[in-house]
């Protein structure tokens, strides 16, 4: 359910969906041959089908782990994450430390790093806790809907604190993508409170680790890897105080019971982080958008006819006005010359946009989304 808006920082864009001639990342390589095109072409290809699938995998994996008959226990949950996550960065560093770019780079500032990996693994220590929460007590379906506001949510968060400018034409999307939202979210038939507030706790975490992600780590040339090697420990200590002041009975029974499942869980979730580390770095900005909302619909559709969770005409309604003003935002931030995206800001009596504000939201160092699925 990761907005595909604002991702993990510094992965250059160096390559594109269409698979036509690249260069090396000077632009001065001599173009590749059709073979080669044809496989970078597939190679991008199985990434992102590979992300779709590893993606929704997860998703309702989390919703099994969560039911109360397996282990509903959300915080043990969410820090038998980051144990998998920590170990297996670690060995991954030992084995082949060249995977970890950031490593080097973060040399002599790594106090400072800290200093705000602090704030950071706190909310996405909050983050996962509400989101797994939330499985127990909403359909995937819905607690979907409610994701897909997450871009405008840092659109307006970015706006308050300086990082965004606002504009007319921002504006009415932002309308139009909670208008659907809205929509798709009253049109559910099993609505409980309880679920609601934990997504909404955890969206609202989510987002301030994404901003704070952005200010800090802008310009800190750290990869994926590196960015969850320093995050996990953080959000485990986290993670662990948590456990201790909130202690939920029967944590260890259902543990000796359900371990393999809960391992395999967090694999499945580590897994994931190298999925979306590898389609990001791959992929174009429109590559990954698109992967981004073809995933959500994926999701919906597959719960609501593999699970037969109810999802009214009210709610695809709202769903379908929702993924399209997410789309024409994500083709607006990086198309913003475009003829559609002129017109609307002459209809709107917009000023048209500056070079500065090309790719406000898709800034080549871009805060990730990737490790929020560990």
């Amino acid at each position: 359910g990761a907005s595909p808006i604002l991702q993990h920082p510094n992965l250059p864009l160096t390559t594109t969906m269409t698979g036509g001639p690249t260069t090396d990342a000077g632009g001065n390589g001599p173009p590749s041959s059709p073979a080669t095109q044809y496989f970078s072409y597939l190679k991008k290809v199985v990434y992102c089908v590979s992300y779709i699938i590893i993606s929704g995998v997860l998703i309702r994996f989390n919703k099994l782990m969560m039911k109360k008959d397996h282990f509903p226990h959300s915080l043990a949950l969410s820090a038998a994450h980051m144990i998998v996550c920590s170990v297996f960065c670690s060995v991954l560093y030992v084995v082949s430390p060249a995977l970890f770019t950031g490593m080097e780079t973060s040399k002599g500032q790594r106090l400072s790093l800290m200093k705000w990996f602090v704030p950071i693994g706190c909310c996405f220590a909050i983050m996962l806790f509400g989101s797994n929460q939330a499985y127990m007590y909403c359909s995937v379906t819905f607690l979907q809907f409610m994701k897909e506001a997450n871009v405008m949510i840092v659109f307006v968060f970015s706006c308050i604190i300086g990082l965004q400018s606002f504009t007319r034409l921002r504006c009415v999307v932002i309308i139009w993508v909670i208008f659907g939202a809205s929509l798709a979210i009253s049109g559910e038939v099993h609505f409980k409170w309880l679920g609601f507030v934990f997504q909404a706790v955890s969206q609202l975490a989510e987002v301030c680790r994404m901003i704070m992600g952005e200010i800090v780590l802008s310009g800190k040339k750290l990869d994926p890897l590196t960015y969850n090697m320093f995050l996990a420990p953080i959000c485990l200590v986290v993670l662990i105080i948590a456990n201790a002041a909130h202690w939920s009975p029967g944590t260890l029974e259902d543990f000796q019971e359900w371990w393999p499942l809960i391992f395999a869980n967090a694999c499945v979730a580590f897994a994931l982080n190298l999925v979306v580390a590898a389609v990001i770095k791959e992929c174009s900005a429109v590559g990954f958008v698109l992967t981004g909302l073809t995933k959500d619909i994926a999701i919906v559709a597959f719960s609501a006819c593999a699970f037969h969770e109810h999802v009214s005409q009210q709610q695809i309604g709202g769903f379908v006005v929702t993924i399209a003003g997410v789309f024409f935002w994500s083709y607006a931030k990086i198309y913003p010359k475009a003829d559609l995206v002129r017109t609307c800001e002459k209809l709107l009596c917009v000023a048209p946009t500056k070079d500065g504000e090309d790719t406000a939201l898709l800034p080549k160092d871009r805060p990730s989304t990737a490790e929020k699925q560990v």
